[in-house]
């Protein structure tokens, strides 16, 4: 079964309003099993839409709509499906009575006029979807084995009457559902992960394998269509298990809601391990992403913005001569400052992190986007150098991401 999934609204068009509907309803429709394989944006004129209905029920079993279901002249999502579907309004008294009731609680305040009673007529060959949150029902039209699933476009409105009425609907139709399993790969490079997976890609069936690439990290989701739960892990579990033989380490979780840092914290936790931060191109972003995790007060002792070689030299002890002889962006300051902060701050593991942002600062020897990493670890301290490229904000999250593999690559004695 195929869907698609059309939202209307100049406003999407035009970019003044970020389009969260279409993400929403293509996660869950995923979730149901049914295929989509087309969403379109349309603004709110009626010859367009028409053509886009006309053109989606060609091609899908399903049309879902989000938007236009106002009571104003611009909103007619409604009038436009009905009559692409070739079927005809009429009122419905229970939705008639619904919107009286939903103004009686604003007597005084808010009054019931004329245009709202649009919103009570709906299509002969379909129903209503009560709407607890607005005066705009949802319709469902079913005509000559096709299906329209008409709903309003404020995603609270929109998300209440989905999970409520339209998923319970749709599961009657679709037998299979779509289940799903996330492998998630740190300090591998997308182009990396794409050619020892590429067999996998191309021999795929059910399940199937799709990469996702992150900031410094590849997702690779893995999903199988069945019946239930338990067959789809069984169709999921030899390829996953093929994936873990041939990343083994750089595998970091298979919990969708894990993120890198909840990773480490919980690495550190587990060790009973403290951590201090240096940061100077970062700026605390490092212990901000710690700080995410609940429970992070457990390890992460103190964290120092050591932005200016004196504040290198007075918070973390970094050594004149040091900055004097290699700068304050070096190998040698960047091992420095990591073994410094874990000094002054009596923690087991120092992270540290030096670098020239951008956009200015750079020289032919040390251009924009260099950046050295440092941690100390168990009497240790290593060093990585980053040649980052991009602009300011960027190279700075780059280097977040890199500090926190290379963190996790220590500790787990991955260097």
């Amino acid at each position: 079964m195929v869907a698609e999934i059309i939202c209307v609204g100049t406003e999407l068009l035009m970019g003044n309003t970020v389009n969260t509907n279409a993400a929403y309803m293509g996660r869950r429709l995923a979730d149901l099993g049914i295929s989509l394989y087309y969403q379109t944006v349309v603004g709110d004129n009626v010859e367009r839409l028409a053509d886009t209905v006309k053109t989606a029920l060609k091609r899908s079993d399903i049309i879902i709509t989000s938007g236009g279901l106002g009571p104003t002249e611009d909103d007619l999502t409604k009038e436009t499906v009905v009559e692409a579907m070739g079927s005809e309004l009429i009122e419905d008294v229970h939705t008639r009575r619904r919107i009286e009731e939903f103004f009686s609680r604003f007597k005084g305040i808010r009054n019931v006029t004329v245009n709202n009673w649009k919103q009570a007529m709906i299509p002969k060959d379909g129903f209503a979807i009560d709407n607890d949150n607005g005066t705009a029902p949802g319709i469902v039209v079913e005509k000559d084995g096709k299906r329209a699933i008409l709903l309003p476009g404020p995603p609270h409105e929109m998300k209440a009457m989905f999970e409520k009425d339209v998923v319970p609907y749709l599961e009657k139709l679709s037998t299979d559902k779509l289940y799903s399993k996330m492998i998630k790969i740190a300090g591998v490079g997308e182009s990396n992960v794409e050619t020892e997976i590429l067999d996998l890609i191309d021999n795929q069936t059910n399940p199937t394998i799709a990469p996702y690439a992150k900031m410094g990290e590849v997702h690779l989701r893995i999903t199988a269509k069945a019946a239930s739960r338990e067959e789809g892990d069984a169709l999921i579990e030899p390829m996953a298990d093929e994936i873990r033989k041939r990343f083994g380490r750089n595998i970091y979780t298979e919990d969708e809601s894990v993120n890198l840092e909840d990773v480490i914290v919980e690495l550190l936790t587990k060790e009973h391990l403290s951590i201090a931060t240096a940061e100077s191109c970062t700026g605390g972003l490092i212990a901000g992403r710690l700080i995410n995790v609940a429970g992070a007060s457990n390890c992460l002792n103190e964290s120092y913005v050591t932005y200016s070689n004196e504040a290198k030299e007075r918070l973390v002890g970094v050594s004149h001569d040091t900055l004097a002889a290699h700068g304050a962006v070096s190998e040698e300051t960047a091992m420095e400052m990591a073994a410094g902060a874990a000094k002054a701050a009596g923690a087991d593991v120092g992270i540290s992190s030096t670098g020239i942002a951008g956009p200015g600062g750079g020289t032919p020897e040390k251009p924009v986007g260099l950046v050295y990493l440092g941690v100390s670890y168990k009497g240790q301290t290593y060093v990585r150098r980053l040649q980052l490229r991009g602009n300011r904000e960027n190279n700075r999250n780059h280097t977040v991401e890199f500090a926190l593999i290379f963190l996790r690559d220590v500790l787990l004695g991955n260097v």
